[in-house]
């Protein structure tokens, strides 16, 4: 229809008739506004996922499509809020007594879901702060295992035993990341009273030595054995103390497992002992140190 031809048309209806085209318009505009707004935000979002996916390892893409997920859906619910409030404020409806019951409705539901808000919080500076990242053994509310999800709400575990545990968010204080950057696999060795330390702990740098020379740990140890030293003396044994760095550091503990079965076939090569809880029984003696013949009767 020719432009002059609408024009005449609009100025031929009468006024009722001509403000509810008008209103009709306003809605119409109001709508694919906030159509475009969405699907600009959306885009935008998704540039700049690809930008910081671009500029991060690997390793942070869970964490940025967490991030972007939550950006674009609090996008689209401000969005679709005030486009309902100027579509309802065009139907002549008055914002301020639904405003005002949303918000008493709101104090309550508050009261009632502060746990929910404390997990949503939660889970945003968890992630904000890169706490945990899909992948991680980690250890958070009494609790550990590998992280399989994370989420605003709560953090998804699966343990060695293969249980899975949900954990909120609002209930994690303090999160213990075992695989992040590199871990240490600490070694301790126990060896007998009449053994000495020193042939110990050569034994363990030997073990170390071998175990990075094999293709299969080379890469996993990059750092020579670190030897402690002697730890403590237990009942039965003296401890000897010394630790791996380990990377990737989810191998840590394949690392120290490996470094433990050589450990004890070398000492059972060189004879080294490993003790085991024993009690040694004394019959008693005089004052030169003469002890009386120990009998044991039978019946």
């Amino acid at each position: 229809m020719p432009m002059q031809d609408l024009i005449s048309f609009y100025r031929d209806i009468d006024p009722e008739t001509r403000a509810v085209v008008v209103q009709t318009l306003r809605i119409v505009a109001i709508l694919v506004l906030a159509w475009v707004l969405q699907a600009v935000s959306a885009r935008l979002i998704r540039l700049f996922r690809a930008y910081m996916q671009r500029r991060t390892g690997h390793d942070e893409v869970a964490r940025i499509e967490t991030l972007a997920r939550v950006f674009r859906n609090t996008a689209a619910i401000v969005i679709v809020i005030v486009a309902g409030t100027l579509v309802l404020g065009e139907l002549g409806i008055s914002v301020a007594p639904i405003l005002a019951t949303a918000g008493v409705a709101g104090v309550a539901i508050g009261f009632g879901a502060q746990s929910l808000i404390k997990n949503f919080l939660g889970g945003f500076f968890i992630l904000l702060d890169d706490q945990i990242r899909e992948g991680d053994v980690v250890q958070v509310a009494g609790l550990s295992g590998l992280v399989e999800e994370v989420t605003l709400r709560y953090v998804r575990l699966r343990n060695f035993d293969g249980h899975v545990h949900f954990v909120p968010n609002g209930e994690i204080t303090t999160v213990t990341n075992m695989t992040r950057g590199f871990a240490q696999a600490v070694i301790d060795a126990g060896v007998a009273y009449r053994e000495d330390p020193d042939e110990g702990l050569a034994v363990m740098r030997e073990v170390a030595r071998a175990m990075r020379d094999d293709p299969a740990w080379r890469d996993k140890m990059p750092e020579d054995i670190e030897i402690i030293g002697v730890e403590r003396w237990d009942d039965s044994a003296v401890i000897l103390r010394a630790r791996l760095r380990v990377v990737p550091p989810i191998q840590q503990w394949n690392v120290k497992r490996e470094f433990l079965k050589r450990l004890k076939k070398a000492y059972d090569e060189r004879g080294i002992e490993i003790p085991y809880p024993h009690l040694t029984v004394y019959a008693g003696s005089d004052k030169e140190g003469r002890a009386p013949a120990f009998h044991v009767a039978t019946q």
